[in-house]
């Protein structure tokens, strides 16, 4: 009996915590936990090669031509193969541009919070000074002046945030070198890296990642913002934003062009943000 009760106990903590989110937070993270399924299977799933033309199928509307749930585009290429592969293609560019982002910001709270001083004043000068012009000017610039490619792309996207992640991760070491543990840890003698990466980073991760979380749709919207003004992502290759800037020419005639990859872009976006802000207020004790 008391083996019984043991073995039942954490299918109650499950079931409890599972009861206590929101159904509209378990609408999201099926969501998204689709979304990285399809941009993970992209190429295995597509029906069709998203390059593949057929230039006397364009312009299908969905439905109306068998073999193509979604319709097909101004070269008749099918639109659910090109969708499929552009929700992958932002997808990576917004994680790897958003992990770029929290590393650098992340490394420079740490140097900001362990040095003090002018150089905290010069790398939180240097954030605030970045914080106050919008970084999509700041990519317009420097895409027209230096050119754009897949990896120059990449890490442009990755200084979008970063002052964000630096003044979070300044904060909280702050903080935890305030605690008994890292106090303790520096008495007996181990050096500063270590005490930072074993002691202190694992306590701030669960901040940081709520931090990853609001910042991952900021990033995919910048992505596809700078597709759709032909600064980011060029054919070839294919993104969200890219098929809503190629679409927008027909959209009298053709909504779904730019309709259903821009309803995957706010559906994605609005996802990750209600999630990002439910982790949030379960993690921040003052919010709560």
């Amino acid at each position: 009996m008391i083996q019984a009760e043991v073995l039942t106990l954490p299918k109650s903590k499950v079931w409890d915590f599972a009861r206590q989110i929101p159904v509209s937070i378990w609408l999201c993270i099926v969501w998204i936990a689709a979304i990285v399924l399809v941009g993970a299977a992209a190429k295995w799933i597509a029906p069709y090669d998203y390059l593949h033309q057929a230039p006397l199928s364009r312009f299908a509307a969905p439905g109306a031509l068998p073999g193509h749930l979604l319709g097909t585009d101004y070269l008749g290429r099918d639109l659910l193969s090109n969708m499929l592969v552009a929700t992958q293609t932002s997808l990576m560019i917004a994680l790897i541009g958003s992990l770029i982002c929290a590393f650098i910001g992340t490394t420079l709270g740490f140097i900001a919070a362990h040095f003090g001083g002018a150089i905290d004043n010069v790398i939180m000068g240097f954030a605030d000074a970045k914080a106050s012009v919008p970084f999509i000017i700041i990519a317009l610039f420097v895409l027209a002046f230096f050119g754009s490619n897949p990896v120059f792309f990449v890490l442009l996207i990755g200084f979008a945030a970063f002052e964000r992640y630096a003044r979070l991760t300044r904060g909280l070491v702050l903080a935890a070198n305030q605690e008994g543990y890292a106090e303790a840890a520096r008495i007996v003698g181990v050096p500063s890296v270590r005490i930072y990466l074993r002691h202190i980073l694992p306590n701030i991760a669960g901040p940081l990642i709520v931090q990853f979380t609001v910042n991952f749709p900021d990033i995919i919207l910048l992505e596809s913002g700078l597709s759709f003004l032909g600064l980011g992502i060029r054919p070839p290759a294919t993104s969200l934003g890219l098929m809503v800037a190629d679409g927008r020419q027909y959209i009298a005639i053709a909504w779904w062009l730019t309709a259903l990859p821009g309803v995957i872009i706010v559906l994605t976006t609005l996802s990750i943000s209600l999630l990002g802000d439910y982790l949030r207020d379960r993690v921040d004790a003052r919010l709560r």
